[in-house]
Order: C-alpha cells, then sequence, then structure tokens
C-alpha cells in the first residue's frame, strides 16, 4: 500500500529552535527550558524506561484505556482516517489502526497520517507499521503542529477518506500552558472539517502521593531523564553545564493543578554556552523548570473544549480511574 512523506520543515529547524529557546529560557526569570527536548537518544532510551517504572501509570492506563475501548472510539468517531500529532514510534495508536481496519468496509480506504518533528521516528514508525498492516495506506508528515498545525492537517485536492479522528496522547496537552493550550484547541477546532474527531489522551487529578512518585521514582530514573536535558544543552549547542551541579525536583502544584519537573543547583553555578555566546550564572538553590504537567478534571476538559467550539462525543478512563481519553467533535 501507499507509503509517503512530506517535509514542512527546514534542515536546520531543530538546530534553531533550541538555540531560541535556550536562550530565551535561560535568560529568563525564573528559567525554563521546555520538555520537547528531553528526547535525545539517551533521554528517549530513559524514557522508554520509565514507563515500564511501577511508579509512573501515565503509559500504562493509557494503554488500558486503547486496548479496552478502540473498538468503541472509532465507532463513536465513524472515521477511517488517523491523524496522530506528536506521533514518535506511534505504538499506542496500534490498537485504533487495528479498529479502523476492522470497521472499513471492502474496497474503501483505511489511511494513517503521522506527525511529528523528528525524521528518524516517523521513517521507523511507518516502516514498522507499514510490515504490520500491508493494506493502510500511511502518510509520514515532518512538521511542527504547534505552530504549524493548519499546514499539517491540509488534506490534498482529491483526498478522501471519509472523517478523520485527529489523536494527541500521552497526556502531552498537560506541558502546555493554559493560554498555550487554548490557543492549540482554537487553532485545531478551525482546522477541522464536519465529520471530523478529536481524540485527546489527558491525566487526571489525583493525590499527590500517586502524582508525585511517578516523577520522582525511587530507583532515579526520572531524575537521570531530567538531567539529561543539560547534556542535550552541552552536546548540542557547546554547553559546559555539569550535571552534578544540580539535582532533580519535582513538586504538586496545587493551584494550577499541575506537577513541575525542576533542575535546581546545589551551589552557585557559572555555565558558558559556546553556540550562543552566551553565559548564565545560578545561585545555590535557584531552580530551572524543565516540565509542567497538568493534570485535569473532566469538568475542566469539557469547560476549555466548549470554549473553543467542541462539543463531547465520548469519554473513558482506564479501570483505576487515572487517565482519559475523551472525543470531541466540532460544535
Amino acid at each position: 500500500m501507499a507509503q509517503r512523506h512530506r517535509d514542512h520543515l527546514p534542515e536546520d529547524f531543530s538546530e534553531r529552535s533550541l538555540a531560541q529557546d535556550v536562550r530565551a529560557g535561560l535568560t529568563s526569570s525564573p528559567k525554563t527550558l521546555p520538555p520537547k527536548w528531553f528526547y535525545d537518544k539517551v533521554g528517549s532510551e530513559l524514557y522508554e524506561e520509565i514507563t515500564r517504572l511501577p511508579e509512573y501509570y501515565p503509559f500504562a492506563a493509557e494503554r488500558e484505556i486503547l486496548l479496552d475501548h478502540a473498538a468503541e472510539i472509532v465507532g463513536a468517531a465513524s472515521c477511517r482516517h488517523l491523524v496522530e500529532l506528536g506521533s514518535g514510534s506511534s505504538e499506542k495508536t496500534r490498537a485504533l489502526i487495528e479498529a479502523v481496519l476492522a470497521t472499513t468496509p471492502e474496497g474503501e480506504q483505511a489511511a494513517y497520517r503521522a506527525i511529528d518533528v523528528s525524521d528518524s521516528a516517523l521513517h521507523a514508525a511507518a516502516d514498522d507499521l507499514a510490515a504490520r498492516y500491508p493494506t493502510l495506506d500511511i502518510e509520514t508528515v515532518r512538521a511542527d503542529f504547534e505552530h504549524g498545525l493548519a499546514q499539517a492537517l491540509a488534506v490534498d485536492e482529491g483526498e478522501v477518506f471519509g472523517g478523520r479522528l485527529v489523536v494527541f496522547l500521552g497526556g502531552t496537552i498537560g506541558n502546555q500552558a493554559p493560554d498555550q493550550r487554548a490557543h492549540f484547541l482554537t487553532t485545531l477546532r478551525s482546522d477541522l472539517r464536519a465529520g471530523d474527531a478529536f481524540l485527546l489522551g489527558a491525566d487526571l487529578v489525583k493525590s499527590p502521593d500517586v502524582l508525585l512518585p511517578a516523577y520522582d521514582d525511587a530507583a532515579g530514573v526520572t531524575a537521570a531523564f531530567n538531567l539529561n536535558v543539560l547534556e542535550v544543552v552541552n552536546s548540542r549547542l557547546g554547553a559546559d553545564f555539569d550535571a552534578a551541579d544540580f539535582r532533580h525536583v519535582a513538586v504538586w502544584d496545587a493551584e494550577h493543578a499541575w506537577i513541575e519537573m525542576r533542575l535546581e543547583a546545589v551551589r552557585d553555578v557559572h555555565v558558558r554556552i559556546a553556540d550562543l555566546d552566551l553565559e548564565v550564572d545560578f545561585a545555590a538553590g535557584e531552580q530551572l523548570r524543565t516540565e509542567i504537567s497538568a493534570k485535569f478534571t473532566r469538568e475542566r476538559l469539557q469547560a476549555e473544549f466548549e470554549q473553543a467550539g467542541f462539543a463531547a462525543a465520548g469519554w473513558w478512563t482506564d479501570r483505576a480511574n487515572r487517565f482519559s481519553g475523551s472525543l470531541w467533535t466540532p460544535a
């Protein structure tokens, strides 16, 4: 079956984006770095290890939802075309793909479009899916959906696959601040057509006794994952961070209903970032925020989606009610 690739990003997109984010984040107060830079080769391997930790429930909980309810979700969306934002390995999406294939009438075409900024991740996932599902029409799109959503979701003239189910998994929406999330949902709503639907994976508010260990495990894997972002800046921008100068911190912010991951300087630190001609000082105890991970209630999601012009079309949780999958359609 057809396998196509489109690239909407310049070759140096990742390098320019990292430089912009590091300069802006390390010269702001408080200092920040966006979590997308966690995922170099080492960071991706550490994240895979995190998903297997007993404390880290989100990955397994979302996979449980998809395995248990994929057919119901696809039936409610009435779709034959899946579009995944931030697709990565596309591993959890297989349950949805299989449900689409099972319900596509003979003579009609099921399709999957994977959207990600990583060329290597897209090609690896596409090759795997093509081998598993030879009748599936596969398209990979290298795009930054945070800033180029309309381009990533664009439909070619004459392209007809029936309704689309746009999928955004992993609780990644929780990494967006409220104003970013509102902009994303409003933009998404304007880019959907009649008959399309949107499936969101979002983590739910729960006791800090459950949340905090998920981001600060006893084995220290999450700490290593967090500290590795300093090595990313070192290797790609010629910085001289020493990971021993920082420690991993996870904090539950009850007011905003989110976890913050931070790196705290254990002593006064001076860092030079050669490629940016930038020098940065950290006072002992100063913290660099590397991630927010917002947690939601059903009511909060309903309010945010309605504000953006969506109507609720389905709600599922894992058996322990830790994580949610919710379906939304243009109102």
